[in-house]
Order: structure tokens, then C-alpha cells, then sequence
């Protein structure tokens, strides 16, 4: 028996970053069952071999690792709740969301009376990454179940750093993301002078991709008309961003990369509905 027939896996959350987590699990051989809120969401995993729920406590009773990928706080508590009293003893839960620190360590406190695991699991590479199982799991829990999940994990990533106990992956997460925000920002000031010298963007782009000054948040501008053309990912980095300054408070550095990012990530969701 292999270690994809011993561990039975669900997964919550098939957006654009969860449903290729869940297809690269599916590919690596796990017995995998789906639950989602809307049933169009599984209709691209029909005949991909994985088994339907219909209740959220239904695909709890089924496995052994769960990995949540849905979209805020509330959504994983409310998925938590339903999850951890249906779920067998010494079973765990990989929370891939981007939340709150303090929310996954209340999750495993509760969790942790029941005999479940929770792991701090928040990814980085986005959609393409986790089609190419390449991605970034930042990592935050107890060895004993981080090693039994690893199989799991190596499915869609690569880099699979654990940072520490339980909220350590989604500090490290608010971390890099305020980072990326700050450096677009930058990028994006660095573009308008470029602009007000007369130099044509392309050209610039190509020239910085092999400069000192290359960075991914200076990709990732660079590839937009204009700030407003990333509203979807810069009111999730918003969100990031003020969740980052919510568990710093005052912190300098909340406050620095804040001052860095903020003017650039509203503008970006200016007029975002």
C-alpha cells in the first residue's frame, strides 16, 4: 500500500487558486472527495475520479486531511465549525486561506480538543504555480502532523518552509504580500518618472528585467495599463495589507510598508464594485 492509498483527502474552496491545489492532489493519487457551495465549481472535476459531498460533515467522515482554500475569516470559520466535530480523531486540517493569524490559532485550539491537527498552510504563485505544483506553502504547526501532510503538499508545491507554530505561515504571508504591494507601489512611481522622461515603456521593461532594479512587483505593474486593470488582486492585498497592520498595530514596520503600499492598492480598487 502506498502513502496516496493510506491518506484520504478532501478539499473546500475550488477557486482560482484552490481548484488546481485540488486537481494537482487528484493527479498525485490521493482518494480526494470535493465539497463546494456552488455545484458549478465541481463540474470541471466530473470523471477526474474524485468523489462529490454533499454536506460539509459528509466529506468530513471520509478523510483523513482537508485542505480549505476559500476566500476570507468568516468563510473558514463557518467551514471549520461544520468540519472539526465531523472529522475522525488525529485528523488535520491545512488552512491554505490568507487570514488572520489569530483566527487559525483559535481554529486550533478548538480543533485540538476534538484529537484534530490544524496546520497553518497559506500558499504564494498563484493560479499558474499551482497548476505546475510549483507553489509556495508557508507553513505554520506541529511536526508530527506537518510530516504526515507533506505528501500532500509536495502534490502542488515546491517550497515547503515551517516557520514555526500554528499562525507563523499566515504572519509570513501578510509579510510577503505587504512586500509585493510595496514594490509595486514603488514600480509604479519608477513608471510614471520613466514616463515624464520620455522613455518608452516596453524598452524600460526590458532593460530593468536585467537590472538592479528588476523585482516581481515591478513585473506585475509593468504588465498593467493602469493601476486600476489589477482591482480583483489589489483588494485582496488590501485586505492583506490592513490584516498585516491589525496584528502589528504601531509596529514601524506595519506602519512603513503600509505608507509604502496603501496609496497605490486604493488606487487600484478605485471603482471596484
Amino acid at each position: 500500500m502506498t502513502s496516496t492509498d493510506k491518506i484520504r483527502c478532501g478539499f473546500i474552496g475550488l477557486g482560482s487558486q484552490g481548484a488546481p491545489i485540488a486537481t494537482r492532489m487528484i493527479a498525485g493519487g490521493f482518494s480526494t472527495t470535493l465539497w463546494a457551495r456552488r455545484p458549478e465549481s465541481l463540474e470541471p472535476f466530473k470523471g477526474s475520479g474524485a468523489a462529490f459531498a454533499s454536506t460539509i460533515a459528509e466529506l468530513a467522515s471520509n478523510v483523513d486531511h482537508v485542505g480549505l482554500c476559500v476566500v476570507n475569516d468568516t468563510d473558514v470559520i463557518e467551514v471549520c465549525r461544520q468540519l472539526i466535530p465531523a472529522l475522525p480523531r488525529g485528523a488535520r486540517i491545512a488552512i491554505h486561506s490568507t487570514v488572520n493569524p489569530e483566527t487559525v490559532r483559535l481554529i486550533a485550539r478548538d480543533a485540538a480538543v476534538q484529537g484534530i491537527d490544524v496546520i497553518d498552510a497559506p500558499v504564494s504563485g498563484g493560479e499558474p504555480a499551482a497548476y505546475a505544483g510549483t507553489l509556495t506553502v508557508m507553513i505554520g504547526g506541529e511536526a508530527d502532523a506537518i510530516a504526515k501532510a507533506l505528501p500532500v503538499f509536495q502534490t502542488f508545491a515546491t517550497l515547503l518552509p515551517h516557520l514555526g507554530e500554528v499562525g507563523a505561515g499566515q504572519n509570513a504571508k501578510l509579510v510577503n504580500n505587504a512586500l509585493l504591494a510595496a514594490n509595486m507601489a514603488v514600480a509604479d512611481h519608477a513608471l510614471a518618472a520613466a514616463s515624464a522622461l520620455g522613455i518608452e515603456k516596453s524598452a524600460l521593461m526590458e532593460l530593468l528585467a536585467a537590472s538592479s532594479g528588476r523585482s516581481f512587483g515591478l513585473e506585475v505593474r509593468g504588465r498593467m495599463p493602469t493601476p486600476q486593470a489589477f482591482h480583483h488582486g489589489g483588494s485582496l492585498l488590501l485586505k492583506d495589507l490592513r490584516l498585516l497592520r491589525d496584528v502589528l498595530g504601531k509596529d514601524p514596520g506595519a506602519v512603513g510598508l503600509w505608507d509604502a503600499a496603501e496609496s497605490f492598492l486604493v488606487a487600484c480598487t478605485a471603482g471596484a464594485k
